[in-house]
């Protein structure tokens, strides 16, 4: 591993004290400043003022106003398209800015952040053309000779919660379908990294101020647990899109019970690769090795249990290791450096308490385990690989967020199976064999919303999401559309 260090913050402090209220900026009312720190020198680069619960209210009144009302939710396929087109024009446009953003706000390296903000805009872009073909109608026939006209009416008011680690790659892909079904939105950034989510919100209210989207459709906030507490109980909100801790997502599920709020719940992970005795290692590590350590380990989806053969485990891990080793660590800004720092202060501890947990636990340190040397500023962990690891450690069982690999040795391909669906989660994987058939069975086998044969895809214009305490529903495909829907059968008689 290599490091290097990040240069001292330059430019003055962001001051943002508006929030995008139905497309019009307006002065935000609550009383708390958040500092937005960059994680990569630990310097505060934006202040931004928190809404209050008030401001919920008025915005959540607006898109409830702009939904009954008609103008949206009864529009064209055709008019939806064209104002997510406009957003996505809004953001690529703004591509370059965004991506330098995401990477002081959040810690991204630039080829991260990049290839995040294209993300986003790819995600409206897919959007917008399934505002245009998704099947909102379809008629069929009857036993009794009629017809029933099958409906997929807009859900209504949406409360859209976005995460810190893709908060503006997520924020698109609840955005986009729900504007696509004909729904208004509230969204909401985490408070660490609100930034390149205001940059979203100038491309909404350019796209009002073009009159391709109308006044009340969307609303724009960032805030901490109080305002994404207010959002998920206001009983003016149908449905409540989430992306976060499985906790957090205990809490929204408990709360939209009471009124029987629809969910889209993306929730934690500890995804499982398991090498049968014939995969291609070489081949493997070049999918392995970033899918568990990409945006420094801070993927739900990442690989961070890699189930490897008896017989084939020390060859494995001298591999693992060197590929790790080969990571560059340090200044996220720099095209060369592949691992950033994590978010925040806070949450480097918590990645070093499950590292001093695993240890007690008697799990070996191959690799890392400790803070870079000679980046004395910045909340930087080393990618850290551990051996010796049994499934019921917390290690292996508990989400860690960050750039932390196990591994775990099995004795056949049924024990793999096991131990990779000895989990509370169920997120994503990935199988690595010769026989690609095999592996399509295997696949079968785990109980995981989404896994890959020999490669690691993340792929929105499929259906993603998982089992278990993983999450409920499915974003991305037409599935992420109709997510955002209410199904209606319409009888008609013959008479």
């Amino acid at each position: 591993m290599t490091a290097t260090s990040p240069a001292p913050e330059q430019a003055d402090v962001i001051d943002r004290e508006e929030i995008l209220l139905g497309g019009t900026w307006v002065p935000a009312t609550g009383d708390t400043l958040i500092d937005v720190i960059n994680p990569a020198t630990e310097q505060i680069i934006a202040r931004v003022r928190e809404p209050s619960t008030a401001d919920v209210d008025r915005a959540v009144g607006r898109a409830r106003a702009a939904f009954d009302g008609g103008l949206w939710s009864s529009s064209s396929p055709e008019q939806r398209a064209r104002a997510i087109d406009t957003v996505a024009d809004g953001l690529q446009a703004r591509a370059a800015e965004l991506s330098a953003l995401a990477t002081r706000e959040g810690g991204m390296p630039v080829a991260f952040a990049d290839s995040s903000v294209e993300r986003a805009v790819s995600f409206l872009r897919y959007y917008a053309d399934q505002a245009r073909s998704f099947p909102f109608r379809t008629d069929r026939e009857r036993p009794d000779g009629g017809t029933t006209r099958i409906v997929q009416e807009p859900v209504g008011v949406v409360a859209a919660i976005a995460p810190w680690n893709g908060p503006l790659a997520v924020a698109a892909l609840k955005l986009g379908p729900a504007l696509a079904a004909g729904c208004t939105v509230l969204l909401k950034s985490a408070p660490e990294t609100p930034l390149t989510t205001y940059v979203l919100a100038e491309a909404v209210a350019e796209a009002v101020t073009a009159g391709d989207l109308p006044e009340g459709v969307v609303s724009v906030i960032t805030g901490g647990r109080e305002i994404g507490q207010a959002m998920v109980a206001h009983p003016q909100v149908d449905k409540i899109s989430f992306t976060g801790s499985t906790v957090a997502g205990q809490n929204i599920m408990a709360a939209a019970s009471e009124r029987m709020a629809r969910l889209t719940l993306e929730l934690g992970g500890k995804s499982a690769a398991i090498l049968a005795e014939d995969a291609d290692l070489e081949a493997a590590l070049a999918s392995l090795i970033p899918m568990s350590c990409g945006n420094t380990g801070q993927m739900c989806f990442a690989l961070t249990r890699v189930l490897v053969p008896r017989s084939r485990h020390d060859e494995i891990v001298e591999a693992l290791r060197a590929g790790l080793s080969s990571l560059v660590v340090g200044d996220p800004a720099d095209p060369a450096t592949t691992t950033g720092p994590l978010v925040s202060e806070q949450h480097r501890a918590r990645v070093e308490g499950y590292l001093a947990v695993a240890r007690e636990e008697g799990a070996r340190v191959v690799l890392g385990g400790g803070r870079p040397r000679g980046l004395d500023k910045g909340y930087y962990i080393e990618p850290t690989l551990l051996d010796g690891v049994a499934n019921s450690m917390r290690v292996a069982q508990e989400e860690i967020f960050g750039p932390v690999v196990s591994v775990i040795t099995y004795r056949d391909i049924d024990e793999a199976i096991r131990i990779a669906n000895d989990s509370r989660y169920g997120l994503a994987g990935s199988i690595y064999t010769a026989d690609h058939e095999r592996g399509f069975e295997l696949a079968r086998r785990v109980r995981t919303g989404t896994i890959t044969v020999n490669g690691a895809v993340f792929d929105t214009t499929v259906p993603f999401g998982g089992f278990k305490y993983s999450g409920i529903g499915r974003e991305g495909g037409p599935e992420g559309l109709a997510a955002y829907t209410e199904t209606k059968s319409v009888h008609m008689t013959n008479r």
